[in-house]
């Protein structure tokens, strides 16, 4: 009888210890520690593209809430509405969106203002997306907003009210406050992206020609038939879709490369290493994309898409070493 309830108590305590492993790996995995440099910089990053993007395109923006009723299809949280906003109003949305991205950029009151303008870019892009065509490749960008939005982001690199929170001397240093707080806005960022091109993946084997989409002529007549499209319309063409046309072999490598890389991205994150790889095969996969059909997935091909998944304290710390050499020896040299 005794050695019934040692077992037991043996196996109630393996039990016990692997559930505590468990628990243990999950906690390593989605709260891992990373310094609060690499999460501001991703910040700014984020926020840089964001100007970039809606603000040369600030006239587009204002055509666009000019544009016929009939093509109005809402889409995301502008579905919300049974009518267009009157023009006037969505400019005053977009230029309360740039005043929100400089604040951003700059971490101010990042508190109020991050949320603040992650929910603005939403509804400006959304509204974008709901006349003519949806472009899918802004929702990562909208995320990734969002989730540093409601983050500690604004703890380094930011401004205090005529203070720096981090001056432009500490830019060189590596070392800074580190803590699970400032990993789990990185790790959650990795996964949407990951999962981003996992659902693009599982899209093409549900869609209508399943697995048959990795075989070459597939994915040969997919490009040749966007290449003719673009040029009767006047589009830049690829060369290259002409040129590679008759390599079968080609595009059947493309695309069994192409779906693993999509598939495979949730995987890639169980190891950090091979998530970085990951993320770099990914980015080359981009400027094959661009160099093969010209289309300019702009936030991917920046790489910006996959920062999170480095340590982009190091390069800015380069950089401001770098700077901070060759700016006192110019100065002395005018001197």
């Amino acid at each position: 009888m005794s050695s019934i309830k040692q077992s037991s108590s043996i196996k109630q305590s393996s039990s016990i210890k692997q559930s505590s492993s468990i628990k243990q790996s999950l906690a390593g995995f989605w709260f891992m520690e990373a310094p609060a440099t690499r999460l501001a910089i991703v910040r700014i990053l984020i926020g840089a593209y964001g100007l970039f993007y809606v603000g040369t395109r600030y006239s587009m923006l204002l055509e666009v809430a000019h544009t016929r009723v009939s093509m109005f299809k809402p889409v995301g949280p502008v579905a919300l509405l049974e009518q267009p906003l009157p023009p006037g109003l969505f400019q005053l949305i977009v230029i309360a969106t740039l005043v929100f991205n400089v604040a951003w950029l700059l971490g101010w009151k990042f508190r109020w203002t991050g949320p603040l303008y992650a929910l603005l870019l939403l509804v400006v892009l959304s509204y974008r997306n709901s006349w003519s065509m949806i472009y899918h490749s802004h929702n990562i960008v909208v995320l990734h907003a969002l989730v540093v939005a409601f983050s500690p982001a604004a703890d380094r690199y930011a401004y205090r009210g005529g203070l720096w929170r981090s001056s432009l001397s500490d830019v060189s240093r590596v070392d800074s406050p580190s803590g699970w707080q400032y990993g789990w806005p990185l790790q959650l960022i990795c996964l949407l992206t990951a999962l981003a091109y996992w659902l693009a993946g599982v899209a093409k084997l549900a869609g209508e020609l399943g697995l048959a989409w990795m075989g070459g002529s597939a994915l040969r007549d997919q490009i040749a038939v966007d290449a003719i499209r673009k040029e009767v319309l006047g589009s830049v063409v690829s060369p290259l879709a002409f040129e590679l046309y008759d390599q079968i072999a080609l595009f059947t490598v493309i695309g069994i490369l192409t779906m693993v890389l999509e598939l495979g991205g949730p995987v890639s994150l169980l190891n950090r290493r091979a998530a970085r790889i990951w993320a770099l095969a990914t980015w080359g996969m981009h400027w094959g994309i661009f160099a093969l059909m010209h289309i300019k997935f702009r936030y991917q091909l920046s790489g910006l898409v996959f920062a999170a998944f480095f340590p982009v304290e190091r390069l800015v710390a380069w950089l401001g070493s770098y700077l901070a050499r060759l700016l006192p020896r110019r100065g002395g040299n005018q001197a």
